[in-house]
């Protein structure tokens, strides 16, 4: 019997691990980067896969100058592939935390209630591409437009607090906020440590000097604790509340943010041996500290290497060719005949049947589904022409399958965008609230069709001869 590990390596590490991998592509970086250091927050918005559901104009015209301009200095200071990097997510996959309005940051208005630079993510049933949405919350007055289940900024997940989070020039406080130069705690997510000074910015920001708060441990467990020191010359330190508090003053009080009470998955990731901190989004591994010289990246074949396959008796290879897949050790005559022979349901050629079985379920698959959940089209294409080249025609199976699926989804998406979705937040707000407040929401869910759909997405929901996208010659 193989020896068990001492210490497995727990899911909520194993799941970053996968997010550290696919959910911001080093392209979409490099290019949101390049976007950015020129000035241009828009097209660095786009490259990050961010709608900018913001018109500058109308806040000049409703909020003055002065709002302005502090909102655009913001936006230049926007890093949005390190905001996508420092997203919530959920298990098991990785996801996007569905139905989420999440502020960045407060503008006092004169005379009227504090604006809101906020990013959603759209609900369940249209998170197809990961996309996020960039918008100025005004209040109930102006709430989000559309169908989106949870308009108001969450007090939960909030990042007003942590700006280092997704201001390209203070990323470099991440170390001393997330704790870096502390010790360890083994196998623990709570960043303990950090709650008293975390707590004390949110105090403050709550216009409260000292005073309790809650920390949220699970869907049904909460800790209540207070802020309390001697004076202002001392620092001051969280301790339990003595005196128990009922159910509805317990949920007044201020939330400690997820950022603050959850240690940074980076840099769990770094202790646990997880990562290298050279594939770690550039502004954050420049400011954690590095664990110890950088490991060797182990060699990767490259597209063009051959593979090989036993075929009558000796040893043949298969490999691309004016981009296609292709047995090199056969005649092009004689790969022809033995197609026609397939056709007429003849047997085929060991080398054939592994050069279907490639197209239909490559060994990459995995890692192409792990692409198209997070949105990564383009790398997922990447992907499959790399190993099929860029002439492939996909046969049925569950690559082909995965291509319909992400194409299908995206259609669900502009369709929510567009607010013609046929899921209201009055039918659906309550199950999308409860999956994104539990974690396990449930992305595949789609909406039924009932008599209240609209004849084209019924036609394209039933219809199932409709044209599928996937890579034709």
């Amino acid at each position: 019997m193989a020896p068990r590990s001492a210490h497995p390596i727990p899911a909520r590490l194993l799941m970053w691990q996968r997010v550290r991998e696919y959910a911001v592509p080093p392209s979409m970086i490099e290019t949101a980067t390049a976007r950015r250091a020129v000035g241009d927050w828009a097209g660095a918005c786009a490259a990050a896969r961010l709608d900018v559901d913001l018109d500058p104009h109308a806040v000049r015209a409703r909020h003055g100058t002065e709002l302005l301009a502090r909102l655009r200095a913001d936006l230049r200071r926007l890093a949005p592939d390190l905001l996508r990097w420092n997203m919530p997510r959920i298990a098991p996959d990785g996801r996007l935390r569905p139905g989420l309005t999440l502020s960045l940051a407060r503008y006092r208005a004169p005379g009227g209630p504090p604006l809101h630079l906020v990013v959603r993510t759209p609900p369940a049933r249209a998170d197809a591409g990961q996309r996020m949405s960039l918008a100025l919350w005004e209040g109930t007055a102006h709430a989000a437009p559309g169908s989106h289940p949870h308009p108001r900024p969450d007090r939960r997940f909030r990042l007003d607090l942590h700006r280092h989070l997704w201001d390209a020039e203070r990323a470099g406080e991440l170390a001393l906020r997330c704790g870096a130069d502390g010790s360890p705690v083994p196998d623990s997510p709570w960043a303990v440590a950090r709650w008293a000074a975390e707590a004390e910015l949110l105090l403050r920001a709550e216009g409260r000097p000292r005073g309790a708060f809650t920390v949220r441990l699970g869907a049904r467990s909460r800790a209540v604790l207070e802020l309390v020191a001697p004076d202002d010359s001392h620092v001051p330190v969280a301790r339990p509340l003595r005196e128990a508090l009922p159910p509805q003053d317990i949920a007044a009080l201020p939330v400690l943010p997820e950022a603050a009470a959850r240690v940074l998955p980076d840099l769990e990731l770094l202790r646990a041996g997880l990562v290298a901190a050279e594939r770690l989004h550039p502004l954050v591994a420049a400011a954690l500290p590095q664990p110890g010289p950088p490991r060797a990246a182990a060699p990767q074949p490259g597209p063009g290497d051959p593979h090989r396959v036993e075929c009558r008796g000796a040893v043949h290879r298969i490999a691309l060719r004016d981009g296609v897949l292709t047995a090199i050790d056969h005649d092009p005559a004689q790969l022809r005949r033995e197609g026609l022979l397939v056709a007429l349901g003849g047997p085929a050629l060991p080398c054939l049947r592994a050069i279907d079985a490639v197209h239909r379920s490559p060994e990459a698959l995995p890692a192409v589904r792990e692409r198209l959940a997070h949105g990564d089209v383009t790398g997922a294409l990447a992907v499959i022409e790399g190993l099929l080249g860029p002439r492939a025609v996909l046969p049925g199976g569950p690559l082909r399958e995965e291509l319909e699926s992400a194409a299908a989804r995206r259609v669900d998406h502009g369709l929510f965008r567009a607010g013609l979705d046929t899921v209201r937040p009055t039918a659906g707000a309550a199950a999308e609230d409860e999956a994104s407040r539990t974690g396990h929401a449930d992305a595949d869910r789609r909406p039924r069709i009932d008599r209240r759909t609209p004849p084209s997405v019924r036609a394209k929901r039933t219809n199932r001869a409709r044209p599928r996208t996937g890579l034709t010659a």
